[in-house]
């Protein structure tokens, strides 16, 4: 869709269409019209980071649990299907999917929501890897490393459907 089209739809239309950039979480599209008409889908994808950024620790909690475990079987966004598979997470053997599993859990169990990780462009081996070099991080590490995950997943998903 044209960045102009977005720019011309009320609020309703524009939370609609938006509504999944951010796993599960409309209120940020909500938020961010606000500061519509957008120049650039990288001024359209500021202005929501700072609708999250500026939020209460708890609508950022929800934020980070909406996004599913990497390596799920479980029934995901048509997003997160596609960029898991892009990555291979959707071709685990028995063994990688377990390993997966055990470091998701670990991982939930310290911090309190999933591990986040924009995995466009990424080997399942190379997600694997981050996970084992942020667990031992310190949870303000790693809640900004979420965050700063956020942000390239939705410029992923922007850049997607948005034409510049």
């Amino acid at each position: 869709m044209p960045l102009a089209a977005l720019n011309a739809m009320g609020k309703e239309m524009f939370v609609e269409t938006l509504k999944d950039v951010f796993e599960h979480s409309p209120w940020v599209a909500e938020g961010a019209y606000a500061a519509a008409p957008f120049d650039s889908v990288a001024s359209l994808r500021s202005a929501m980071m700072d609708v999250v950024r500026n939020a209460g620790e708890d609508k950022v909690l929800g934020l980070f649990r909406a996004h599913p475990d990497l390596a799920t079987r479980l029934a995901i966004s048509d997003w997160s299907a596609a960029e898991q598979q892009g990555a291979g997470l959707d071709r685990l053997s028995p063994a990688e999917f377990e390993a997966f599993s055990e470091l998701n859990r670990a991982y939930v169990g310290k911090f309190g929501f999933p591990f986040l990780f924009a995995v466009r462009g990424k080997t399942k081996e190379d997600i694997e890897e981050a996970m084992r070099m942020r667990l031992p991080r310190s949870a303000f590490e790693e809640r900004e490393q979420a965050l700063r995950e956020i942000e390239k997943i939705a410029g992923f998903r922007l850049v997607d459907l948005i034409e510049a």
